[in-house]
């Protein structure tokens, strides 16, 4: 491919692009592709999926006991009363069930640690699992909603005291929570075109795609983190967000692809930016690499009314199939108060659109426009994520709580670091893990590896050659490997992002050995074109 091809592509999404590195990578039917450029993790939590198993079983039995004297294949609902009682019974005869052991311990857990009626708990738990409710309400189930706020007070606040209650919308996955988010943000006139958004880079690329679309119309403002300072953002950054035309700043903490966390100093420092100089900031966090992290900390929990939150659960949980994500915000917000301030014609707009669902319009919290706003308004009354995954999504979340050892969370930690170390001792060069580190991704600076191997010189050459993208391709076609370009995430440097969550360890050995070949390969590039010359 020419020099002139990879400079076109070099304008596609990471991910799409990530489709042409795999048909290149898979075009030997000898070798082995190695793919590490989508994070789609390779381990799973196994209790909470057959906790699903084994209430699955007692939920059909709960059903079958409507319609029990008819041969004909119906159920009916369950039934509330006594069926904590009668799911004893049933754990009588199951009692060495690893599922079963869970949900028993879960039932205890509720009502000891939330205060939660055990019996409306498990109902609801059976209801979502035989999906024959429309969820109610919409936004989330009601003790779902209390399991997992619990969860995410745990994982998302570490130590810092609570500031007060917050509610929750489950979405399906973080990219729904995104959607929903930029869409709701423009319909009530919170966004506007022409509007300035600060997006802390390098992030996730769907970040910068979505915001320039036609329907947003944004202007993007960088709020770069120091890959020389551990990622972190400095002061003069932060700065940027002192122009009140930056409506919103967006951020993914730990980062991606950098997997470094805000440190405790970062925090402190934007937290307090915010208080002082932008009380109006809107913040979106996306905190999904969050339960990776040691003594994580979100903005979240520094700003609570500036900031909505995203979490999703598919990745620590392997999970990305489900599709289980939730947005949560504080009941005080500056979302609420932004509407709250808006212009008279606009508030008479937003009562005509959210006319069939109150007679108070103006009293809709944002939050609850977030749900209607995904179902057109007037679909609302059928909103919501499906009771079957709201019951993993639970499971999950009471995994988190009830492991206090941590022992799940440690495991998966482990693995991942232990890859990190494999990939770049085969490349030759040594990696610590420093304390804000997370490890799911690594964002391999290429042109800083040719420096440290072969010298300054041939990392003038290679960056001067601009072959971040031509690298990637010869990685692929001459090796099965696929990573993604780093400049797809607004990463500066010549850089390749590899996960660290989806092959084996002997894998990444592999991909250290390969990367190294093909910057081999490179040195000898060089040293030809600096005989030449």
């Amino acid at each position: 491919m020419s020099e002139k091809k990879y400079s076109e592509l070099a304008s596609l999404s990471p991910f799409e692009l990530k489709d042409q590195l795999i048909a290149l990578a898979s075009s030997d039917a000898q070798r082995l592709m190695l793919n590490a450029g989508r994070g789609n993790p390779n381990f799973l939590a196994m209790l909470p999926r057959l906790a699903f198993l084994s209430l699955g079983e007692f939920s059909m039995l709960e059903a079958q006991r409507s319609y029990s004297y008819l041969d004909s294949g119906l159920g009916g609902l369950p039934e509330n009363q006594g069926i904590v009682q009668r799911f004893e019974t049933y754990a009588g005869n199951h009692g060495m069930s690893d599922g079963v052991r869970f949900i028993r311990s879960a039932i205890s857990y509720i009502k000891d640690q939330l205060g939660l009626d055990q019996d409306v708990f498990l109902y609801e738990l059976v209801s979502a699992f035989l999906g024959c409710n429309y969820p109610t309400p919409p936004r989330m189930l009601l003790h779902t909603e209390e399991i997992v706020k619990a969860y995410l007070v745990q994982e998302m606040l570490g130590s810092e005291p609570s500031a007060g209650n917050f509610s929750l919308f489950a979405t399906e996955g973080g990219t729904a929570a995104m959607a929903y988010i930029f869409q709701s943000l423009k319909q009530n006139g919170l966004l506007q075109s022409g509007d300035k958004i600060g997006i802390g880079t390098p992030i996730f690329s769907p970040y910068l795609e979505i915001p320039v679309l036609a329907e947003y119309g944004l202007e993007i403002v960088d709020v770069r983190m120091d890959g020389h300072a551990d990622w972190q953002f400095p002061s003069s950054e932060l700065e940027k967000l002192k122009d009140p035309a930056i409506k919103i700043f967006c951020l993914v903490n730990p980062s991606n692809p950098p997997s470094t966390k805000m440190s405790d100093a970062a925090l402190a420092q934007l937290a307090a930016f915010v208080h002082s100089t932008r009380p109006d900031l809107f913040i979106v966090t996306d905190d999904v690499y969050g339960t990776f992290a040691d003594d994580f900390v979100s903005i979240f929990a520094k700003c609570p009314r500036n900031t909505l939150l995203v979490y999703s659960f598919s990745k620590f949980f392997g999970a990305t199939g489900w599709r289980l994500g939730v947005i949560a915000l504080h009941e005080e917000n500056v979302f609420d108060a932004a509407l709250a301030a808006q212009p008279e014609a606009q508030k008479k707009r937003l009562d005509a659109r959210y006319a069939s669902l109150t007679t108070e319009q103006r009293n809709l919290r944002f939050i609850d426009r977030l749900v209607a706003d995904s179902r057109a308004v007037a679909l609302n009354h059928t909103a919501g994520l499906s009771g079957p995954q709201q019951l993993q999504m639970a499971l999950f979340a009471l995994n988190g709580l009830m492991d206090r050892e941590h022992r799940y969370k440690n495991a998966a930690k482990q693995l991942i670091r232990q890859r990190y170390k494999t990939l770049y001792r085969t490349m030759g060069v040594s990696a610590l893990h420093e304390p804000n580190d997370v490890n799911y991704y690594t964002l391999i600076d290429l042109q800083e590896l040719g420096g440290k191997l072969y010298g300054p010189e041939f990392e003038s050459w290679f960056i001067k050659s601009d072959l971040g993208i031509g690298f990637l391709f010869r990685l692929a076609q001459e090796t099965g490997v696929v990573l993604l370009p780093g400049n797809g995430f607004e990463v500066v440097d010549t850089s390749a992002r590899v996960s660290l969550a989806n092959l084996t360890e002997n894998e990444y050995a592999s991909i250290g050995r390969f990367t190294r070949q093909i910057l081999n390969e490179y040195f000898q590039d060089f040293t030809k074109h600096n005989k030449k010359t």
